[in-house]
């Protein structure tokens, strides 16, 4: 992954978007925990029971201020390929082709495409995408970390029982966070890579 992706101008024709995924657990509570006192945070019991495991796939576009959570009850590569079909034909229906960023994890391969749908829908779907990896130990150049942090301590740090109810926390930050149109301010330049990620680039002897 080059990072001059994050320098190009903004343009509608050719978004760039970061994609990353991260779970959260529902937890039910055994006890009804007593309603928080005026500037107190909330509180609960000790005692609670796992209620299964929710993934979230965040798709972020920097540049436009907009990012949108993909809730579902698991991860396979049929939801990373239905998620890139999403892209194409719903976001970005009149884009000539679509930048994503995202990790080297095993489900997100283009092959995913085509265990998914025939081979001509496949490969219409991927002719619309310019799929770039962040190298390894450098996920964190991935600005959808950025958004999936955000999500966390503002929507993410307390208990939630089930899928239903964090799929309704998630649509109503998603549509607050989106309505303030919030950028992401990128610093992180290629020559501050080349000296963060030495290790990671070929050494060169004369």
């Amino acid at each position: 992954m080059g990072l001059s992706i994050y320098t190009r101008p903004y343009d509608p024709r050719y978004p760039v978007v970061c994609f990353d995924e991260t779970s959260k657990q529902m937890v039910l509570e055994k006890q009804v925990s007593l309603p928080p006192e005026p500037g107190q945070p909330q509180r609960y019991d000790y005692e609670y029971e796992r209620n299964g495991v929710s993934n979230l796939f965040m798709i972020s576009e920097p540049l436009a201020g907009w990012r949108h959570v993909e809730v579902i009850q698991r991860r396979t590569k049929q939801d990373y390929a239905h998620q890139m079909k999403f892209l194409v034909d719903v976001r970005y229906p009149d884009a000539e082709w679509i930048t994503i960023v995202h990790d080297q994890l095993n489900t997100y391969d283009p092959s995913a495409l085509y265990e998914t749908f025939e081979p001509q829908e496949a490969k219409r779907i991927l002719d619309r995408l310019e799929i770039h990896y962040t190298p390894k130990h450098g996920s964190w150049l991935n600005m959808a970390e950025i958004e999936l942090s955000v999500l966390a301590r503002q929507c993410l740090d307390r208990r939630i029982p089930d899928h239903y109810t964090l799929k309704r926390k998630i649509a109503a930050w998603e549509k607050c966070r989106n309505a303030q149109s919030r950028n992401i301010d990128w610093q992180f330049t290629t020559e501050d890579a080349r000296i963060k990620l030495k290790r990671l680039y070929p050494s060169i002897l004369s």
